[in-house]
């Protein structure tokens, strides 16, 4: 072990209690997160019956983005099962949800030396995918030594976690210096990974594009929308964070369209019943997705208190705005939005997914906001004008059409980088 990486083992288990603690506390919420707990030590029950490709997605947008690669390989490698491994319990839910039986799932755990040998040791991947930016030291380490080969996929990294990582630079090279191959979603994240060290770095493209609108979803927005009423104008506020929800209250005065409904859906199903609490203080009238019943005239305001079903959420709006943008959270995907062929919205705070942001807006189906005021401005011209919102829809769908194929260029990167060890594909 060298000594930038035994240091940061000290420091891991050092920070072990607060880990801990984090895990209770969150539970207070979502008691899942005490749920099967020794995974996160590396101790599993049954052992794999077919040779395993691993993929990595922390949490819900990682799990979604993978959804075209699992395919893709399950294609490509018929003799491979796949495992996906999650960090948060809604990573799990939505693997479970997108890909029921057909994939294994588990929790990827601490990255300690000795639970990383006992995940490693209990699968046996055949090959490791890590999905976006995941620099786990040991692990990558563990699976170097074992001879399995690791790839980041779907990469990116922005300005802030580039300083972030800058601050790590020696370990950081030690760790990328054993990664394989890098699919970088842009030219400006391999420009990043590779002024880290990262040895062979390729733009393949964002898998998010590559996503299939489910027919079901769908049809659950199609009969959302009759619920809503028919004549009614809707304006979904998507993946919303905290402080957003009360910002999108406070400004829907704003919105000057006659009966019109807004409906938010929170990122994080934890928060579900805050805010709740604060529709309930705001005195506005509100309804719950999950009471089941068809929105009443009066209503003004639908929370979307449900798992899962984003694309039906986007399938039942006129304008999308997309969350995680009016405050400093750095955005989420707006891809969805786009592909739904709905005219998207979102704040200034956008670096989680710059690119893509940049690019729909130049490509005229997104138009950015900067204060919640202009957000509903903006709304409320394109809720007025549906030939304007249909102009931007349409061009939403062109520009997911142009950007499309990250996928087979991310299996064609695995053939060409892959060492004698990886499996051989069919």
């Amino acid at each position: 072990m060298t000594l930038r990486r035994f240091a940061y083992t000290i420091l891991l288990y050092l920070l072990l209690p607060a880990a801990l603690w984090h895990l209770a506390w969150r539970a207070r919420r979502q008691p899942a997160y005490l749920q099967r707990v020794p995974e996160r030590f590396g101790y599993y029950r049954q052992r794999p019956e077919h040779p395993l490709i691993w993929i990595h997605a922390v949490s819900v947008g990682e799990t979604r983005a993978a959804e075209p690669l699992v395919r893709a390989l399950k294609k490509d490698y018929p003799d491979h099962g796949i495992l996906i491994s999650h960090m948060t319990p809604t990573g799990r839910e939505t693997g479970e949800a997108l890909f029921k039986d057909t994939v294994r799932r588990c929790y990827l755990p601490y990255d300690f030396p000795g639970s990383v040998a006992r995940f490693l040791d209990h699968f046996r991947p055949a090959m490791a995918l890590l999905m976006e930016t995941e620099l786990w030291p040991n692990l990558i380490h563990g699976c170097h030594a074992r001879d399995i080969p690791v790839y980041l996929v779907n990469a990116r990294l922005s300005g802030k976690s580039h300083a972030g990582y800058r601050r790590f630079e020696g370990l950081v090279r030690e760790t990328l210096a054993e990664v394989d191959a890098i699919a970088a979603q842009s030219s400006d994240d391999a420009e990043r990974l590779a002024a880290l060290g990262a040895r062979m770095v390729v733009v393949t493209g964002n898998l998010k594009f590559d996503l299939e609108s489910p027919p079901d979803q769908i049809a659950l927005g199609a009969a959302w929308r009759q619920r809503y009423g028919a004549g009614r104008r809707v304006l979904l506020a998507a993946s919303t964070r905290e402080g957003e929800e009360a910002l999108l209250i406070d400004g829907l005065r704003q919105l000057n369209v006659e009966d019109a409904l807004l409906v938010i859906v929170p990122r994080h199903p934890q928060r579900f019943d805050a805010v709740a609490a604060l529709l309930e203080r705001s005195g506005l009238r509100y309804q719950r997705r999950s009471a089941e019943a068809a929105a009443d005239p009066r209503t003004q305001v639908l929370l979307g208190d449900s798992m899962g079903e984003l694309y039906a959420y986007y399938a039942a709006c006129d304008v999308a705005f997309v969350g995680g943008s009016l405050l400093p959270f750095g955005g989420q995907n707006m891809i969805e939005a786009c592909a739904a062929g709905k005219p998207v919205l979102f704040g200034p705070h956008t670096y989680n997914f710059s690119e893509a942001a940049e690019n729909a807006v130049a490509a005229g189906a997104a138009r950015r906001v900067m204060t919640v005021d202009e957000l509903m401005a903006q709304a409320t011209k394109l809720l007025q004008d549906p030939g304007l919102a249909a102009q931007m829809g349409s061009a939403g769908r062109e520009f997911v059409r142009k950007h499309q194929g990250a996928t087979r260029r991310v299996l064609e990167l695995l053939k060409t980088a892959a060492p004698t060890s990886a499996p051989a594909r069919r």
